[in-house]
């Protein structure tokens, strides 16, 4: 079985007016899915209102991510599942769900992880 990262970023998810609700019955029912059939690892979302600091190894602190890569946000989640046909399957419940599209990763296996 192998994880993948199931995510979209705060910008895709443009909700009309009125449906917000239905956006959170949605994305929580399929989740529930996912939990029920034994392939949800963990999910949630960035925390957007806590700004993202640079660590580096000597234990420095900086204001920001890295200044050249895009900004981290939005929502994700893994999966553990026996193929990337079923990831992709899960990731388009997930994007119906959400009312977004998903982008998919697949985590690459190490063993001293």
């Amino acid at each position: 079985m192998a994880k993948y990262l199931i995510s979209f970023p705060s910008a895709a998810m443009v909700i009309p007016e009125g449906e917000f609700e239905a956006v959170v019955h949605d994305s929580h029912a399929v989740i529930e899915e996912a939990k029920a059939a034994g392939v949800y690892v963990f999910g949630g979302g960035i925390d957007e209102a806590v700004p993202p600091v640079l660590v580096s190894a000597d234990g420095s602190v900086a204001e920001g991510g890295y200044p050249w890569a895009p900004s981290l946000d939005g929502g994700f989640c893994v999966l553990e599942v026996p193929s990337r046909e079923a990831a992709i399957e899960w990731a388009a419940r997930i994007a119906k769900g959400c009312h977004c599209a998903q982008e998919l990763r697949a985590f690459g296996y190490d063993p001293a992880s």
